[in-house]
């Protein structure tokens, strides 16, 4: 529709751009009409979304770039609370989600790398308990549903704020249980099925409660924990479909590594 528009307006004098630009608005309104929610990752809209999820979750998943709730809240966040899009960094994304990837990956602004253990689409294999980067590398890491599946956790906390330079952040996600004060974990929990009962899913190794603020300021981190969505307001949960977000997705944790005058 847009081609179209150029096309008018290359062959049509000037005094009738404003009217094409009128036509195109309304044709536009038209073809919106009647679809209700927006997909912040890839901008397509849509009347409903995919059905998705063990328990299943009506307009969970979009039909294009297959975003889930967390990855379009998460996205929000992206562009409206960080400097992602605007500043130049040097960026570490563990587990990297592909409509996250497939932009950063092009944004001039950024030195991006992304990473994993086992995920073929990650751009370097990487060990986050032992990541093989000199200390104070990286302006930002991004890890997101990632802590959950390592055994040694805390590990993996160190080794991100060993990289990270001083004054950075890095940006995590897990699930969290707000109604449990400490951690649910069990190390001789090995089965697919008995974790899956535990811990939510046959992959992960635990759910942490409210003590992960706790754990990630002792390997040093300033820990501001962010409720997104509520800033959000009902209007954009709705468009942008989250309302099926599960409380234990919710939080963000932005994670800052003190200045060096403040270590001293």
């Amino acid at each position: 529709m847009s081609n179209l528009r150029s096309i008018a307006k290359a062959i049509l004098p000037n005094k009738y751009h404003a009217a094409v630009s009128d036509i195109y608005a309304s044709l536009r309104s038209l073809f919106y009409l009647g679809k209700s929610f927006t997909c912040p990752c890839c901008g397509r809209r849509f009347r409903k979304l995919l059905t998705h999820g063990i328990i299943p979750r009506p307009n969970a998943r979009c039909p294009r770039c297959g975003s889930l709730e967390r990855h379009r809240l998460l996205w929000l966040y992206y562009q409206q609370e960080t400097n992602l899009f605007s500043e130049n960094l040097k960026v570490l994304h563990f587990a990297p989600e592909h409509a996250f990837q497939k932009v950063f990956r092009r944004l001039p602004n950024l030195h991006y790398t992304s990473a994993d253990l086992s995920k073929p689409a990650a751009m370097v294999k990487m060990d986050m308990t032992n990541i093989p980067c000199a200390t104070h590398t990286f302006d930002v890491v991004l890890c997101n549903h990632v802590l959950e599946h390592i055994q040694e956790d805390e590990k993996a906390m160190r080794e991100m704020f060993r990289v990270l330079k001083p004054g950075g952040r890095a940006i995590i996600q897990t699930p969290v249980d707000p109604q449990a004060a400490e951690t649910l974990e069990d190390a001789g929990v090995v089965s697919p099925q008995d974790r899956e009962r535990l811990f939510g899913h046959s992959e992960h190794v635990r759910v942490y409660g409210r003590d992960l603020t706790e754990r990630l300021a002792r390997v040093g981190f300033i820990v501001n924990v962010e409720n997104y969505s509520e800033q959000l307001g009902n209007h954009k949960i709705k468009e942008f479909a989250l309302a099926n977000y599960a409380d234990l997705y919710l939080d963000i944790y932005q994670c800052k590594k003190p200045e060096l005058s403040d270590q001293l």
